[in-house]
């Protein structure tokens, strides 16, 4: 009886404990709690990670007008190299990872044996047989378990290395003032190394916002001074910290799609219906069905042939102002036919833009007489809305800037 006792109670006690373990902090947690005004903080993989810091409209104006700088420390990270590393990734991801060069990234997504998407994330080819993998989800156990029979080292880095996104027009500038030269050279999706602090930091033209922007890694003991070397160039270029609220904003604008938002993961999902394919969320431009075999290469083709796709992703632009997130979609106003992921005004665009994931035919075969049924808050009680949506080409948000090579010099 007293074992069962002690036993129920070390059980509350770690219940108790869970609770209070606080959220991680990154590499770069005191500067941001240093200018952070509004305390808004979320969960980001385990992280504290800020919502916003200040203003969130002064933010998304930041991406767009000057310099904006985000923690993207959080993302998940891993190493993965030795001599059959180009092999195991091609394996594994749905492109081909053969075409892409040593200094370049691409965008990538990879899928289970039925063809449901695992995840989305970028793929860094830093030397010949040496890669780092970033996405939205850990993955550790998948990937091991995929390496069977290749001669290839995968581990997690994602505490060791500090992750910036520095996005916005005057990015480049940012960087050049910094220090960093010859960063005008670098073309869209190229990788550079250059030294900071006795070390290095690995810099990217990427980022998640449609804009110019670049990426940089750094070890965690170097992550603060790289951070004050950015702040300090950036003083004159109007740089500005910023949380997740204003990077979504663009990143929709973008037309760009997020992990267990706009789609669910295929570890993540409780429901056999909840699953989606490449092709379900727009994701089959990435599907190269001429390289070597890869997961899910089967299913995702022989779904093609026998057109069995149940879903379809889509850019909508809606009649009126007010945001249609996680609305209801209808087509004539009374077939149910999807839902809104993410939605906003878009300030840049001055459009309503959302993107929805819709039921075939609908979206593919039914394409007009859509519908979005809007709950507005109106003095203490909701009125609802249906507003008229059509479907419209993703991006949203088109900007020259976000390839112009050399970048502009402002």
């Amino acid at each position: 009886m007293n074992a069962m006792t002690k036993s129920a109670a070390d059980l509350r006690r770690a219940a108790r404990d869970h609770i209070r373990v606080p959220r991680l902090e990154t590499p770069f947690h005191d500067r941001l709690m240093a200018i952070s005004e509004v305390n808004d903080w979320y969960n980001w993989a385990g992280y504290k990670a800020p919502h916003s810091l200040t203003d969130g409209e002064l933010e998304y104006f930041a991406i767009r007008s000057t310099a904006a700088l985000f923690d993207i420390s959080p993302m998940v990270k891993y190493r993965i190299t030795g001599p059959d590393a180009e092999r195991y990734l091609n394996r594994l991801t749905l492109r081909d990872v053969r075409k892409l060069g040593v200094n370049r990234v691409h965008y990538t997504a990879w899928c289970d044996d039925h063809g449901h998407v695992l995840d989305d994330g970028t793929l860094f080819r830093l030397g010949v047989e040496e890669f780092r993998l970033c996405c939205q989800e850990r993955h550790l156990p998948w990937l091991l378990d995929s390496a069977f029979g290749f001669i290839v080292d995968i581990r997690e880095e994602t505490e060791e290395i500090a992750g910036l996104a520095l996005q916005g027009p005057t990015s480049y500038a940012v960087l050049r003032d910094a220090g960093f030269a010859g960063m005008e050279r670098l073309k869209p999706f190229d990788i550079a190394t250059f030294p900071h602090e006795g070390g290095e930091v690995t810099i990217s033209r990427t980022g998640f916002t449609g804009d110019l922007g670049y990426e940089l890694f750094v070890p965690r003991a170097r992550a603060l001074s790289l951070w004050d070397r950015l702040w300090t160039a950036g003083a004159l270029h109007a740089i500005r910290a910023i949380g997740y609220g204003a990077l979504n904003q663009t990143r929709i604008e973008a037309g760009f799609i997020v992990a267990n938002a706009d789609f669910m993961t295929a570890e993540a999902a409780l429901r056999a219906d909840r699953v989606r394919m490449p092709d379900e969320i727009g994701l089959d431009w990435l599907v190269d069905p001429d390289k070597p075999n890869f997961n899910g290469r089967r299913a995702i083709l022989d779904a093609r042939r026998n057109q069995t796709l149940k879903h379809i992703l889509v850019g909508l632009e809606i009649e009126g102002n007010i945001s249609a997130e996680h609305a209801i979609v209808y087509h004539r106003q009374k077939h149910e036919a999807g839902l809104v992921t993410a939605a906003i005004w878009s300030p840049t665009a001055k459009r309503n833009i959302a993107i929805a994931s819709l039921e075939r035919p609908y979206g593919s075969k039914f394409t007009n007489d859509l519908w979005v049924e809007i709950y507005a808050m109106r003095e203490l009680k909701y009125q609802k809305m249906m507003k008229r949506a059509k479907i419209v080409p993703r991006p949203f948000v088109k900007l020259a800037r976000r390839t112009a090579t050399p970048p502009g010099l402002k």
